[in-house]
């Protein structure tokens, strides 16, 4: 069967993206640069968490219709969907996406379509599209380039590919059409047409907006902190308000989205952003704050019982039920712990991993059993099950006892 669509990267969205196509019966030729990955998924299994991803993939690969290599191969649709880390102080990298954009130059024909859905910089579509043109120059005007971002909560992704909005931009309005018509195939949400550089901000935007809004919450906890004011009653009262919706405070931000857009806006317009700037330094600085009240907790009960405490770490997943520890500010929060350690016992749970490659993980009940202060970091839903216990010192940074 030959593939109608390539995807390149089979992570947390690009593996979901090629499933719901090809389960859509439209053949995808999935490229991820990692071997293992490869074998895994033409084994119809999956190497991530996320729910009925598993079923998606198996039907999809046993029906034929998705098959995984490390290498792209000619088709009609290219899909690219790698990671746009950083590089020195908070620049978007964007060379994976280049890279990926590289690969397909040479199978490139007149009618194709290409799409970005990698989170980017503004104007990178258009990039790849001189880039494209540089090297097929007889490609000019006969090839459809767009860009189209994912907007999808982890742990509901596959619900969400299907019922969510999306924006579509093509560097013009021919591309523009064209990939309408490819999402309208497999997505049911309302599609909107816009231009590459609208739909390439739009996704920033989004996430500066949520990112600036949780920054409200974690600064609103500091200064209850100080005035010594539960924070969580604070904030469900204030949201009886009709028009105010107050988000939950949390120790930080973090996710390969929320936690790191903003800085594609600030690091283009630094005078301009004064807001989104200010709310990435207030979400970083609250996951320190939080480091620092574990280590004042830990010398008063040096002092009040003349030893030393165990301490349980509960949560090292950047949000509640899921095993993404991407730019998880629980993870900063406990490595920056332990690297105080002075002999305490340390029991950190993460019950959505099985193992991990730093940390010696240790199943939540036991670890609530043996310490003396139990810090909960991330909401999980099996930290909501435990008895309240009065005889331990409880650092709750994540509303797991509100």
């Amino acid at each position: 069967m030959n593939p109608q669509v390539v995807t390149i990267g089979l992570g947390y969205i690009g593996l979901p993206t090629s499933a719901l196509i090809a389960n859509s019966q439209i053949p995808v030729h999935g490229v991820d640069i990692s071997q293992k990955v490869v074998d895994t998924i033409n084994a119809g299994k999956i190497h991530i968490v996320e729910p009925d991803l598993d079923k998606a993939v198996e039907k999809a690969v046993n029906e034929g219709y998705l098959k995984a290599d490390t290498k792209p191969i000619v088709a009609d649709t290219y899909l690219i969907v790698v990671p746009t880390p950083f590089k020195g102080n908070h620049e978007p990298d964007i060379s994976y996406v280049q890279a990926a954009t590289e690969g397909i130059i040479p199978l490139l024909k007149e009618g194709d379509l290409y799409i970005i859905e990698s989170t980017s910089p503004v104007g990178t579509t258009e990039k790849m599209m001189k880039l494209i043109f540089s090297k097929r120059p007889e490609l000019e005007g006969k090839i459809h380039l767009a860009y189209c971002p994912e907007r999808v909560l982890p742990g509901n992704v596959m619900h969400e590919l299907v019922h969510n909005d999306r924006v579509i931009g093509g560097v013009n309005e021919e591309a523009t059409k064209k990939a309408l018509a490819f999402y309208r195939q497999f997505v049911q949400g309302d599609l909107h047409a816009t231009n590459a550089r609208t739909a390439e901000m739009c996704k920033l935007v989004e996430n500066s907006s949520r990112d600036v809004q949780i920054a409200f919450a974690n600064e609103l906890s500091l200064i209850c902190d100080k005035a010594e004011i539960n924070v969580w009653e604070l904030i469900k009262l204030a949201n009886k308000h009709p028009r105010v919706n107050i988000l939950q405070p949390g120790c930080g931000v973090g996710g390969h989205c929320i936690a790191v857009d903003p800085y594609f806006i600030t690091s283009e317009y630094p005078m301009e952003s004064r807001i989104i700037g200010t709310a990435r330094e207030v979400n970083n600085y609250k996951s320190f704050w939080c480091a620092e009240k574990v280590k004042t907790a830990k010398l008063e009960f040096e002092i009040k019982k003349g030893r030393k405490p165990s301490i349980a770490i509960m949560g090292l997943a950047f949000k509640p039920n899921i095993d993404d520890l991407r730019e998880s500010p629980a993870k900063y929060i406990a490595q920056k712990i332990m690297q105080d350690a002075q002999n305490e016992d340390y029991f950190v749970v993460e019950p959505n991993i099985e193992d991990h490659n730093v940390f010696k993980l240790t199943n939540y009940k036991e670890a609530v059993q043996k310490a003396d202060i139990i810090v909960f970091l991330v909401a999980h839903k099996e930290f909501k099950t435990l008895e309240r216990n009065t005889d331990k010192v409880v650092l709750d940074f994540a509303g797991v006892m509100v």
